[in-house]
Order: C-alpha cells, then structure tokens, then sequence
C-alpha cells in the first residue's frame, strides 16, 4: 500500500538561501516551457497545416545560458530536468483531459522543488537517526535537518516545499504488507452477499455526514471540541480584520506582504485543525467494532456552488439568497466531509474492513422504522417526527440508520450486480446498476 508523510524541516540560514534559489530556478524551467508551448500553439495554428502540431518535449538545454541566464547553472541539472518532466506529464494529462492547460506560476512565498534519488540521499547513523542529503557532490547544501515522527521506507523521490516560511519533506513509499491479506472492496462485497441479514445488522454502521453535527455514526457522534472551535473562531476574526487592512495597503509594498503571510498563518491554524478532526474522527470509525462502513455519495463540490442569478419577467435581477447560500457552503467546507471519508477508507484498508457508499437522496426524510419518506418528517434540524408511525428522533441519528439500512438491502440484494464501472476505490452500491 502506497503511503505518503509529511515531515517538518529545520534548514539554515544558509540552506534556506540555496533552496530558495532552486526552487526559483525550477518555477523559471516551468513558465519556460508554459511560453515555449505557447509560442508553438501559436505558430502551428498561423502555418502549419490542420492536423500537425509543433513538437513538444522535455529538454532544458535551451534556457541555460551564461548571458541570458547564469543563475540556472548554479542549480543541480537533475533539478531543472525534473522540473520539466513534471511540466511534461501534466500537459500529457491535459491533452487527456484529466486536468487543465499547465499555467505560469507567480512568484511567491511558496516554492517546491523535486527531487530524485540521483539528488539526494539517505544515511544511517550509529545512533539509529536516519539523516538526509541533498545535493550533489560538488553542488549540495549538506545535510537537512528534519524531524521524524515514525520508521519509514527509503523512498524513490521526494519534494521540498516551502510554505509560509517554514520548510517540509514529503514523500511516499510503498508501505510493507502485514502478516494477514488485505482484501479488496471487491472481495468484502463478495463475502457479505453470502452472509445473513443478522450479520450484517451487528457488523454495519452507517454514517452520516452534517453541518450542525459533523459525524453521526448510529449512537455516536463526533464534533469539534470547544477549544477547536474557539480557535477556529478567533482565527475567522482574525483573518477578517487582516483582510481590510490588506485593502489599504499599496501592493507591492513590504508590509502588505507580511499582512498576506499572517493571513496565511491563520488559514493554516484552521486548516490543520479540521485536518486533525479529520484524523481523529476516521481513527475512530475504523477502531469501533463496526467491520463495514457505509458513506453518504455526496457530491460537495455540486453542494457547494455558487447560486445563479435570478430576473423577474421585466428582466432585473432578483435576490436569489447567494448570501445565505455562502453561509452554507463555508459551513459545508469547513467541516471537510470529504477529507473524512478519504481517511477513513485508508485506514480501514489497512485494517481490513469494507467502505461502501449508498445514493444519498432523501435519507434525512427517511423514517428508519417505516420507510416513509417526506420532507415534513423533518421538523428541525435536530427533530425527526413520521408523519406515518410517529417515530420521534434525532434527524441525524435516524439518517445514519437509514444509511444502515440501505446499504444492508442493496448488499443482500441478489439481482444486484455491480459493474466494473461501479467498483471504482469508494465503491457504490446503487439499486440502478444492473
């Protein structure tokens, strides 16, 4: 299973200079073969004939220059040549149309630069420390010093980033396997066809997904704790009276920049909050005694767009609630549904258990004793009352358990066949596949 870390570098001052300057010269590798590929675009659509294109490639030999560009031949070869690589592939995704056109990038406080095994090194201590070198004989920065929290594999490449100031190694490594066979979604799905409706009633936990409460998992639910969302809070304030500050100042200047780097610095305190949620959260999903786990198919970035303009027969616009609407979606992004379910899959992966998803329509009006479905069972947010039994509850708790029935009817469902198409890494079990 392919893992991925992210350590905290400590570099020198001096490091500090050398690493931004190749990170400078690896952005200047990439906006040259942005405009090179732009001059090409252009000069085959005036003369070339249809259907012929201008050649695109990964050298970089022709930007080095001692009068034009010096600086590029004090940076490692290997670094300006990944950088084109790197250029390469995501115009190979582009002309696939797995991404978008690659563009210039600005030059800011952020920079990264990647680095193969050809530029860096890993090396033993006696004490057990594992130190890394980057460079090359006679053009390297020495050892960089980082602080690891685990054992790790030696990996293949790895990337230097720099955010805010502060520098950090990332890589992935194929993690080794455990004693016992990980098995696919596939092969749970296959399993659990075959067993009784009492097994899976005991082993299945649905999970629901919301604003108000984050994560309800049948009994037990998971929220920010009050200092989260206390931090969380003043990091909003913050960042609103950072922000109309940043509107006086004169860009360009010296200290609209320093504006923009506190305002990053808060950005980044909520962001590793929710991370850390997140975290937490799918540990406990994947330690609980439940062995499947049934997701909500929820499209947030659909949820979460931006409403369109309304105009009334005379053609003038009209209120169509966009503000209220953007409440909703910060509050949407803010809880990070989908970075939940993203870990949530791996770790279970890892611990052998099934992740599945159900269509989500109208779970939240779905009465879980009856199956009576309407929009008036919801009375509130937190009440659930159905208009057919009368069964009282909380609208979450209740959703969860229709989320557990659901997926239990549609694995025993014996005229349910599920495609290729449809097993993809968050399978869906959908009563329309056939």
């Amino acid at each position: 299973m392919l893992t991925g870390i992210k350590l905290r570098a400590n570099p020198t001052s001096h490091q500090k200079l050398i690493l931004s300057q190749w990170m400078g010269c690896a952005r200047s590798i990439w906006n040259a073969k942005v405009e090179e590929e732009r001059y090409y675009r252009t000069y085959a659509r005036k003369y070339c004939t249809i259907g012929t294109y201008a050649p695109i490639d990964q050298t970089t030999s022709q930007f080095k220059s001692k009068e034009l560009s010096p600086w590029l031949s004090e940076c490692p070869s290997q670094i300006l040549r990944n950088s084109a690589v790197n250029w390469y592939q995501t115009y190979q995704k582009f002309m696939s149309g797995k991404c978008g056109r690659p563009k210039r990038k600005p030059k800011t406080d952020k920079g990264s630069i990647y680095l193969t095994r050809e530029v860096f090194r890993f090396d033993h201590c006696d004490d057990g420390n594992v130190r890394l070198f980057i460079g090359t004989k006679t053009n390297n920065i020495g050892y960089l010093s980082f602080k690891a929290h685990g054992k790790f594999e030696i990996p293949n490449s790895l990337y230097v980033r720099k955010e805010r100031g502060h520098y950090y190694v990332s890589f992935c490594y194929e993690q080794g396997q455990p004693d016992r066979k990980l098995s696919t979604n596939e092969e749970h799905l296959a399993f659990l066809q075959g067993a009784t409706r009492e097994y899976l009633e005991e082993h299945t936990m649905g999970v629901d997904r919301g604003v108000a409460i984050p994560v309800c998992a049948g009994e037990q639910t998971y929220d920010f704790t009050h200092s989260q969302k206390k931090n969380m809070s003043k990091a909003d304030r913050y960042i609103k009276r950072l922000q109309r500050k940043l509107a006086r100042q004169q860009k360009g200047s010296n200290r609209r920049a320093k504006t923009k780097h506190r305002i990053a610095v808060h950005h980044a305190k909520k962001a590793n909050i929710r991370n850390d949620f997140a975290h937490k959260t799918s540990r406990l999903l994947v330690d609980s005694s439940a062995k499947i786990i049934v997701f909500e198919a929820l499209r947030t970035a659909r949820m979460t767009r931006r409403p369109k303009a309304k105009q009334d027969e005379q053609g003038r616009f009209i209120s169509n609630k966009a503000k209220q609407k953007a409440g909703l979606n910060k509050s949407i992004l803010n809880v990070g549904w989908h970075v939940i379910e993203t870990y949530t899959y791996y770790k279970a992966y890892s611990s052998s258990k099934a992740v599945f998803k159900i269509p989500a329509p109208t779970t939240s009006q779905e009465c879980a004793k009856c199956g009576h479905t309407h929009p008036d069972n919801r009375k509130t947010q937190a009440l659930f009352v159905c208009g057919n039994c009368g069964n009282t509850d909380n609208a979450d708790h209740n959703a969860s358990l229709v989320i557990k029935k659901r997926a239990i009817n549609l694995i025993l469902d014996t005229g349910t066949v599920l495609s290729g198409k449809a097993i993809l890494s968050y399978p869906i079990i959908s009563q329309h596949l056939k």
